[in-house]
């Protein structure tokens, strides 16, 4: 997993878009068994008071669930984790949306550009 953290926003909520994606694309599969806090915390190279955090974020989202005894799991509820990736899929789309508009590019030349972009990928 990858947890290059910045300084310019609070590092909870980086830590909460790292295990976020990592829920929604699938590394941590649904109903799968978490890491620890601590192991989280130590492999992030942050506090396990600050990677707590974003596990409580998680637990209010309804994406994890504890565990008593046996730790933290991935939701079963394969739809919530899906309008999660939809959401972050939306968000993300409006960001670039928004600033290739900000560039000077019309809609079609934005659907253009990515299509080119994506024929390029696809040759190579």
């Amino acid at each position: 997993m990858s947890w290059k953290l910045d300084s310019d926003r609070p590092i909870h909520k980086q830590l909460l878009e790292v295990l976020l994606t990592g829920i929604v694309s699938g590394t941590y599969p649904s109903g799968s068994k978490l890491p620890s806090v601590r192991d989280l915390a130590m492999e992030a190279g942050v506090n396990p008071n600050t990677m707590q955090r974003a596990f409580t974020e998680l637990e209010q989202k309804g994406l994890v669930r504890t565990e008593r005894t046996a730790g933290r799991f991935v939701t079963d509820d394969r739809e919530k984790i899906e309008r999660s990736r939809d959401a972050i899929a939306t968000q993300q789309l409006t960001l670039f949306l928004d600033k290739m508009q900000q560039l000077g590019f019309q809609k079609k030349e934005i659907v253009s550009f990515v299509r080119s972009k994506i024929e390029e990928e696809k040759n190579e």
